[in-house]
C-alpha cells in the first residue's frame, strides 16, 4: 500500500507541474498563456481517450507490470523534459504523459487496491489509498519546492525539481516490481470479451457509480473557487487565499482515511450519501453567507467542512465496486467506464466556471456557481441511494456477488482464447 500511495501521489506531478511552477515553467519553456494551456489540454485530451481501453488492459495484464512500466515511463520522458525541449516536443511529451498515466497506470492502481483488502475492508483500503497520495504529495513537493528556492528560483531549480520527480518515479517503479504482487484470479485469469463489456454497459449499478464520481469531482473543482471567492467577495489578501488552497490539502489525507474506515461499518453507499449531504447545506451556506470580512470566521469553517466532505467522498467512491457486488475479474474494465464518465468535469467545470464568473454581475456570480456545484451534488446524493438498493450488506460475505452478467466467466484455454478472438475479430 505504501508502494500504491507513494506511485499515486507522484506520477501526476509531472504533469501538472504547472499548478506550483506555473511562471517559471512558462518562463523556461518561452511559451505564451496559451501555449502553455495547450500543454495541460493534450495531457488532459490523451487522459480521458484512454481512460476506457486503460480499464480493459487492466484486466489482462497484471498490476505490476502495468504500474511499473508508467512509473519508470513517466519517470524517463521527464528526464527528458527536464532539458525545456522545444513546444512541439513539449506537446507530445504531454501527450506520452497522458498515455503513462492513464492507459497503463489508473485502473491498474485502482485493481492493485482492490486486490490488496479484503472485501470486507475495501472502504479503509481506499480510504488509506487516498490519504496516502495526499501525503506522499504534500512531503514531495513541499521537499522539492524548498530545493528550488534554495538554487535561485530559476531554469537551473525547476530543472533540478523536475528531475527529482522523474528519478522518484522511476524508483518507485522499480520498488512496485519487487512489491506489488500479481492478482491471483479463481480459477484463473477470466477472458474479458466484447460480451463481457457489452454487459457492463447495460449494469445500472455502472452507470449511478459514474454518477457518483462525477458530481464529487465537479464538487472537487468547485474547492478549487474557495480561493478567489475569499479574495474578491469576502476582501482577503491574496496570501489568505493562497492559505485556504494550501490548507485543503492538510485536510486530505484525515477526511479520506476516516471516510474510509467509517465506509467499512456503516457501508460506503451510506458514507457517500452522508457527504454528499452535508456538501449541499456546505455550498448553500456559501450561496447566501454575506461577502462581509467580518463573517470571515464562517468562511474559514465552511471551507474545512467543504473539503473534508470531497475528500470524503474521493477516498471512498471506488470502494462502491465491491459494495456493489461488481466481480474483481471486471474491476479494470468497470473502472475505465465509471472514469470516463466520472472524470468528464476536467472537461466542463473550467468551461462552466468561466462562463458563470465571467457573465453575471459580481453579487451574483459565485451564488449562481456554488448553486450549479450544489445541484450536482443531489444528483450525486440521488445516485448513492440507487447504488445502496443493489449493495451488499456490511460483513456480507464478499463472494455472494449480484447476478449482472448473462452467461458466466470460465477459465480460457488456449484454443478458446484463439476462438475468441477470431469471433471479436
Amino acid at each position: 500500500m505504501a508502494c500504491l500511495c507513494l506511485s499515486g501521489g507522484l506520477i501526476y506531478l509531472l504533469p501538472f507541474l504547472r499548478e506550483v511552477y506555473y511562471i517559471p515553467l512558462q518562463e523556461a519553456l518561452e511559451l505564451s498563456n496559451t501555449e502553455l494551456g495547450v500543454l495541460m489540454s493534450t495531457f488532459g485530451a490523451v487522459a480521458m481517450i484512454c481512460y476506457f481501453p486503460g480499464g480493459w488492459l487492466a484486466d489482462r495484464v497484471s498490476s505490476r507490470k502495468l504500474i511499473t512500466f508508467s512509473m519508470v515511463g513517466t519517470g524517463l520522458v521527464g528526464l527528458y523534459f527536464a532539458t525545456f525541449p522545444p513546444y512541439i516536443l513539449s506537446v507530445a511529451v504531454h501527450a506520452l504523459w497522458g498515455i503513462t498515466c492513464t492507459l497503463t497506470f489508473w485502473a491498474a492502481m485502482i485493481k492493485a487496491t482492490r486486490n490488496w483488502a479484503p472485501c470486507d475492508q475495501q472502504g479503509r483500503a481506499f480510504g488509506i489509498l487516498e490519504g496516502g497520495r495526499g501525503i506522499a504529495e504534500i512531503a514531495s513537493s513541499t521537499a522539492f519546492l524548498a530545493i528550488f528556492a534554495r538554487l535561485g528560483s530559476g531554469n537551473l531549480g525547476l530543472s533540478w525539481v523536475i528531475l527529482l520527480f522523474s528519478i522518484s518515479n522511476i524508483l518507485i517503479g522499480v520498488m512496485a516490481w519487487f512489491t506489488l504482487e500479481d492478482e491471483k484470479e479463481e480459477g484463473g485469469r477470466l477472458k474479458i470479451g466484447l460480451s463481457e463489456i457489452r454487459n457492463v454497459l447495460k449494469t445500472p449499478v455502472v452507470w449511478w457509480i459514474s454518477l457518483v464520481i462525477l458530481s464529487a469531482y465537479s464538487a472537487y473543482w468547485g474547492s478549487f473557487y474557495f480561493t478567489p471567492y475569499a479574495t474578491e467577495v469576502f476582501l482577503m489578501s491574496v496570501v489568505f487565499g493562497g492559505a485556504i488552497g494550501v490548507g485543503k490539502m492538510w485536510v486530505k489525507p484525515v477526511a479520506a482515511l476516516g471516510a474510509g474506515f467509517l465506509a467499512d461499518r456503516i457501508g460506503a453507499s451510506k458514507t457517500v450519501s452522508g457527504s454528499f449531504i452535508i456538501l449541499i447545506f456546505s455550498f448553500a451556506v456559501f450561496i447566501f453567507t454575506p461577502g462581509n470580512p467580518t463573517l470571515v470566521m464562517i468562511l474559514v469553517a465552511n471551507t474545512a467542512v467543504a473539503s473534508f466532505a470531497i475528500f470524503a467522498l474521493r477516498g471512498v467512491y471506488f470502494a462502491l465496486l465491491e459494495e456493489g457486488g461488481l466481480p474483481f475479474a471486471l474491476t479494470g474494465t468497470v473502472t475505465g467506464v465509471v472514469s470516463v464518465i466520472g472524470f468528464t468535469p476536467d472537461v466542463f467545470m473550467p468551461l462552466a466556471g468561466g462562463l458563470i464568473l465571467d457573465s453575471l454581475p459580481d453579487d451574483l456570480r459565485y451564488r449562481c456557481l456554488f448553486a450549479f456545484i450544489a445541484l450536482l451534488c443531489f444528483i450525486g446524493f440521488l445516485a448513492s441511494l440507487m447504488v445502496k438498493r443493489t449493495a451488499l450488506a456490511p460483513g456480507q460475505p464478499c463472494y455472494e456477488r449480484l447476478v449482472l452478467f448473462s452467461r458466466p466467466m470460465q477459465k480460457s484455454s488456449a484454443q478458446e482464447v484463439e476462438k475468441n478472438r477470431k469471433e471479436e475479430r
